[in-house]
């Protein structure tokens, strides 16, 4: 039932609050939320919009995928997934081409799994694959077996 997992929402919140050692006033000065209205969250009254929970859990420097996991608006899946891909695409230490295709190694090896990547997954791979993010060379692994170009590392 949707009135539990908001529930578990609220607590959640009501402790990460408490570990930020904010009070109610503070987090709805800190998000731009009304304080009855984060109230009535903690309570487990209300379920708030991704927006609201994006705001929260900025102010709390917590996970926004792991609210929406609590809220019942993404699923434990997706946010792992998405969790993944946020890891991969910050990563400072490699450039946008690498990342491109890790991202695409990752889909690959999902859909091997029997797993769909998501429809922003498919659209950012494909994007960007198709703006210059070239693959390059696979250096003889089997990470491009489905790939229908051989590509000459030293062209």
């Amino acid at each position: 039932m949707a009135s539990l997992n908001v529930g578990n929402l609220g607590e959640y919140l009501r402790e990460q609050r408490r570990a930020a050692q904010l009070s109610l006033r503070q987090l709805a000065d800190a998000t731009g939320v009304s304080n009855p209205y984060l109230s009535q969250i903690e309570r487990g009254l209300r379920k708030p919009s991704a927006d609201v929970l994006q705001q929260v859990a900025k102010a709390l420097r917590i996970s926004a995928e792991t609210l929406y996991v609590r809220a019942g608006i993404l699923d434990e899946r997706e946010r792992e997934e998405l969790e993944t891909r946020a890891v991969i695409l910050a990563d400072p230490s490699i450039n946008e081409r690498q990342k491109n295709v890790l991202l695409q190694i990752y889909d690959s090896f999902r859909r091997e799994n029997g797993f769909v990547p998501g429809p922003d997954a498919d659209g950012k791979a494909e994007a960007d694959a198709g703006t210059g993010g070239d693959a390059g060379p696979r250096n003889g692994d089997d990470a491009g077996a489905d790939t229908t170009e051989d590509q000459d590392p030293h062209s």
